[in-house]
């Protein structure tokens, strides 16, 4: 399984497993935004979550954004989910100096305490909006779901993702299965290896979707920044000026 997403049942258990693997788009972003090993490891994780979570509005042609905000040197991070399943995204801090190349950190350590905000868009109008402390916290008490979200990434230091991986598990509203015991060990791992571990070998896969990187932005958008900035200023602008997508570190010059 390699950039893509999966959707098993199970339905003696009445249990769902979603599995995803982003990592090209991680890498792709994590070259683009010129990030340093650790940042590389949280946007990973970020984006296997917005896959998890972002699939379900697929058919709505919903957008999901996830934000997430902390006290921590990394300052968070911003990740999107696009119909088809398209992702890009980035974190506040790309270096981090007192933990790259140190080899293993506590997340604690890097993100302190957060908070992160769910929103669903559709053709520029909300949806859905949330705020959690956490992932869990967002099914549990926002979306009244019992689920349990696991993810994993693994980036060496010179920024090579070898695994960016996601799983969501989830007992149906009218499921007995106990949902807060189970746990897959390590992700990095077949499908069927995942779900004999979360004791659902005889879950069906009934969905398989392709996951990539994508940015909407475009040389003509950089463009017509520039020529939508008042007269005045663009006056005071020389030669060609540097564009930059934050969502995905590319670069545009537009000419004056």
């Amino acid at each position: 399984m390699k950039d893509a997403g999966q959707f098993w049942y199970e339905p003696s258990l009445k249990a769902a497993v979603s599995i995803v693997d982003v990592t090209s788009a991680a890498q792709a972003l994590a070259n683009g935004h010129i990030s340093g090993p650790v940042a590389a490891v949280f946007l990973a994780r970020a984006l296997a979550l917005a896959a998890l979570l972002g699939r379900e509005g697929d058919a709505a042609g919903q957008v999901l954004s996830i934000q997430m905000k902390c006290s921590g040197p990394l300052g968070g991070w911003n990740v999107e989910y696009s119909p088809g399943g398209f992702l890009r995204g980035y974190t506040e801090k790309k270096l981090l100096d007192d933990f790259d190349g140190l080899g293993r950190f506590r997340d604690k350590d890097v993100v302190g305490d957060m908070m992160m905000q769910f929103m669903a868009t559709c053709g520029g109008a909300v949806v859905s909006q949330a705020v959690a402390r956490s992932p869990e916290e967002y099914l549990s008490l926002s979306l009244q779901r019992r689920a349990k979200i696991f993810l994993e990434a693994e980036v060496s230091d010179d920024v090579r993702v070898g695994e960016a991986r996601g799983v969501l598990v989830e007992a149906l509203p009218d499921s007995v299965w106990d949902v807060s015991s189970a746990s897959p060990g390590s992700i990095a791992r077949a499908p069927r290896t995942i779900l004999a571990s979360l004791g659902l070998a005889r879950a069906e896969l009934k969905e398989e979707k392709p996951l990539a990187f994508a940015c909407s932005c475009s040389a003509e958008r950089a463009r017509g920044m520039v020529a939508s900035l008042p007269e005045a200023d663009r006056k005071g602008l020389e030669g060609p000026v540097s564009v930059t997508c934050h969502m995905c570190g590319r670069t545009y010059q537009v000419e004056i």
